[in-house]
Parts: C-alpha cells; sequence; structure tokens
C-alpha cells in the first residue's frame, strides 16, 4: 500500500478529478478542462465546479503543477 502524495507533473497531464494545489497554496478538484483557452493554443482553463466552491485557474500547458496521487 501506498501513501498519496503530492507530486509535479506537466499542465498537460493533468485529467478530470485531478485534485490540484496552486502556486498560492489554493486546492481545486478538477470538474472540468477547457483546452485553448481564451484563443491560446498552449493555454488550458482548469475549472473546480462543486457545491464546496466554484474556481478556474489557468496555465500554460508547459506549466508545472502540483497533483495529489
Amino acid at each position: 500500500m501506498t501513501d498519496d502524495v503530492w507530486v509535479t507533473i506537466s499542465a498537460g497531464e493533468v485529467g478530470t478529478g485531478d485534485r490540484l494545489r496552486l502556486a498560492s497554496g489554493t486546492e481545486l478538484t478538477v470538474s472540468r478542462i477547457e483546452t485553448a483557452f481564451l484563443g491560446y493554443d498552449d493555454l488550458i482553463c482548469f475549472i473546480e465546479d462543486s457545491q464546496a466552491q466554484w474556481l478556474a485557474q489557468a496555465v500554460w500547458s508547459n506549466s508545472e503543477i502540483e497533483v495529489w496521487r
């Protein structure tokens, strides 16, 4: 049995259901992902749309981001 830990991956590898920790320390669970955000092919927007919160964060697809795995 392994314990889950925060790992750093490329933003392009994030999928729906992943728990993210942003650079600000804020956490969100990805409900949906919008690609080519604002017309930029390399810009991704991670969105949490839940009863707990609504939050969106845009990042470049090659950025590193922390994911709970």
